[in-house]
């Protein structure tokens, strides 16, 4: 249990990313958040390469990546590739930065919360409570940021992404990939589509 909540304790320390921005958009602006997350990207990248091809074993692995990650690209690498590619797609595909916000906190903070209120169940499916906790979290912290109507998508998108881990050539699809891309297209349609509602 003590790892489990290690893992997520550092699953939180990534909302400080795009917190810095709301907090002091002057200083900390989206410029700076994509540099960032782009140099974390290439980090990360590296020391996946030397884990998975060269074996580079560090102890910390052993505490923060599960069973299933020992062969395949670990959540915490997944988790930086979706806030890099949220985060670029402002700038790349003209998404609002409140929606890549909102994507990037749903993932820093929801997805914690979730797999704490799951972590007792020994089963692989979540129970509905736990669904419907990620969903309530999700949205709500989308609500500052993006109407009514898309805060809900993107709930619902996170919710289905956190549910669901689809296996792809023998790869698991982690929700720290998923959960924010999924969001943000999500919020994003809500946006275009439904404006303020």
């Amino acid at each position: 249990m003590a790892d489990e909540v290690a893992r997520r304790l550092v699953h939180v320390t990534g909302s400080t990313v795009p917190l810095a921005h709301v907090l002091a958009p002057t200083v900390v602006t989206w410029r700076v958040v994509q540099a960032f997350l782009a140099l974390s990207l290439a980090v990360v990248v590296v020391l996946e390469f030397l884990r998975l091809s060269v074996g580079l074993d560090w102890a910390i692995y052993d505490r923060l990546t599960r069973p299933y990650e020992q062969d395949n690209p670990a959540g915490y690498a997944l988790y930086i590739v979706g806030m890099a590619l949220v985060a670029g797609s402002v700038g790349v595909l003209g998404m609002p930065v409140a929606v890549a916000v909102s994507a990037m906190l749903m993932l820093a903070i929801g997805d914690p919360i979730s797999g704490l209120l799951g972590s007792n169940d020994a089963s692989t499916v979540k129970q509905v409570w736990v669904l419907l906790a990620m969903f309530g979290v999700c949205t709500l912290l989308a609500s500052p940021f993006v109407p009514p109507a898309a805060a809900v998508l993107g709930g619902l998108a996170a919710t289905f992404a956190d549910g669901v881990k689809p296996t792809v050539a023998g790869y698991v699809v982690d929700d720290n990939f998923s959960i924010p891309v999924l969001a943000a297209a999500a919020m994003w349609a809500g946006v275009a589509f439904l404006g303020g509602f």
